[in-house]
């Protein structure tokens, strides 16, 4: 045998070791693995989930293999935690090992690792860190931050009594008071309602959070390395993205050149005089791309969730009216009408508080929750899950487990409710997740909850166009997202 046709049977021979000892190691490893359906190259079990209910298509394989098992969707391989015992004692009895972020292709495409949501490592503790701390001293929590969503709620109300009484879309009409509160926050100023910009970055937001809860994509959260470049409905979503970011960059030059280090007026000027104290440090993370992407995952998240539920929890009432007249009833005998809600009032109101409750819990806004990733080789429940692995920790089967909710598929405000009509805490609803990973807005988002809530009950009762036989409570989408149907309202002043 000639020398080159010798070296290339030595090369061959050693690549089929190689890939081999790799098979091998991969079937050892897999082994350790929690159970699963059996993938097939590259499309992985595509064919046992819809993409068009991939939270429904999750249960369904939990029904076989149990609270913790292997999917492989495309090429991602993904432990699936379901039902309450699992998520808590993986989010909170190891919440260091499972504190990861995984993949969230539509959203990591425009951020790319960077910000406060969708970030790892030092880089997502820092930014979190700073987030949290820097939303509290804006009032997050506070006194403060009430009596901005109480002046928000001014011009809420105001848009309601425009609609005289007429059928009416509560879509934009939400989002845009929901979002103004942390507008203010992030950029130092309210929006008017009928301000282009403004709309154009509320029905941003909304477009991305339709689009991650189709069937489409679902396919690209599967399969984006090569889905990003083919044509479809991401180029129109990703170019609004785009915009989000550009408006934002606008935002961060106007701010720099008007900044006070001594007096910083939002979010924005607080990462810049955080960037100026780093400058020096060649291993920070606090530089414009991280300064951009969080605050438009503050933005974004600050805005779709909050106005989502409450969209979803209108629907509910306008399909349970007496659900609606107990809650007014409430409201007339703790708060009358002669002054605005406010925090206070929330622990002698049981009633309602349980109906906000209940809207969230069924609306299950992010039934898959934000994936995971395990930080370490992490031991689970007698399996081996090695480090980088992904992990979904299913919200919606916490919400919906059976042994924490009586009926866990029907809309009732008695899950939060004792015998004796009092507020009854529930260790399952966490709607906001829980561990290390946990939405750091919660406190906001239930402050805003309950007081746009309150305010627009103690101001209107609701009408639908249609019997309330005939409204369909069943969402819209479900995807990464839960999106309830487009419907139209009235809105009659009291």
């Amino acid at each position: 045998m000639d020398p080159l046709g010798a070296a290339t049977l030595f090369l061959v021979i050693c690549l089929s070791c190689l890939m081999v000892l790799s098979t091998w190691r991969q079937m050892h490893r897999k082994s350790q693995m929690p159970p699963g359906p059996t993938p097939l190259p590259f499309i992985g079990n595509l064919f046992q989930v819809n993409t068009s209910d991939m939270y429904r298509s999750l249960m369904k394989i939990h029904e076989k293999y149990g609270p913790v098992y292997t999917i492989h969707l495309g090429p991602r391989r993904v432990v699936v935690l379901c039902g309450y015992d699992a998520v808590k004692e993986a989010l909170v009895n190891q919440a260091e090992e499972f504190s990861g972020r995984g993949e969230q292709s539509a959203f990591d495409w425009i951020f790319r690792g960077y910000g406060v949501a969708f970030s790892n490592g030092e880089r997502a503790k820092q930014l979190r860190r700073f987030s949290i701390m820097t939303l509290r001293n804006f009032g997050m929590g506070k006194r403060s931050v009430e009596e901005r969503i109480l002046e928000e709620t001014h011009f809420l109300l105001e848009s309601l009594r425009e609609t005289k009484s007429a059928p009416f879309d509560p879509t934009y009409v939400l989002s845009r008071s929901v979002s103004n509160v942390i507008s203010s926050i992030a950029f130092g100023n309210r929006f008017e309602y009928e301000d282009k910009e403004f709309l154009f970055l509320l029905s941003t937001s909304l477009e991305i959070f339709q689009f991650t809860s189709t069937s489409w994509g679902q396919l690209y959260d599967m399969f984006s390395g090569i889905m990003q470049h083919l044509p479809g409905p991401q180029d129109k979503t990703f170019k609004k993205l785009l915009g989000l970011k550009e408006f934002i960059k606008r935002k961060v030059k106007e701010n720099e050149e008007t900044l006070d280090p001594n007096n910083p007026r939002d979010f924005i000027d607080c990462f810049l005089v955080k960037m100026q104290q780093e400058k020096e440090n060649p291993n920070s993370e606090f530089f414009l791309e991280n300064l951009v992407c969080t605050t438009a995952n503050l933005f974004f998240g600050g805005t779709e969730t909050v106005s989502t539920t409450l969209r979803y929890g209108f629907l509910l009432l306008l399909k349970y009216p007496e659900v609606e007249e107990k809650v007014h009833e409430e409201i007339e005998r703790v708060i009358g009408s002669s002054r605005t809600p406010n925090m206070d009032d929330r622990p002698l109101m049981p009633y309602t508080d349980a109906v906000i409750h209940e809207m969230q819990r069924f609306s299950d806004m992010l039934p898959l929750g934000l994936a995971r990733r395990v930080t370490r080789d992490t031991q689970f429940r007698g399996y081996t899950i090695p480090k980088g692995t992904e992990v979904f920790a299913l919200l919606g089967s916490v919400l919906r487990d059976p042994k924490h909710f009586a009926r866990p598929d029907v809309f009732d405000p008695q899950h939060f409710l004792d015998e004796n009509g009092q507020f009854k805490k529930n260790e399952a609803f966490m709607p906001f997740s829980t561990g290390k990973r946990y939405c750091f807005g919660e406190q906001l988002a239930r402050m805003e909850l309950f007081l746009f809530f309150t305010s627009i009950l103690q101001n209107f009762r609701f009408k639908s166009p249609i019997p309330p036989e005939k409204i369909d409570i069943s969402p819209m989408l479900v995807g990464f997202a839960t999106v309830p149907r487009f419907y139209e309202m009235c809105a009659i002043p009291l």
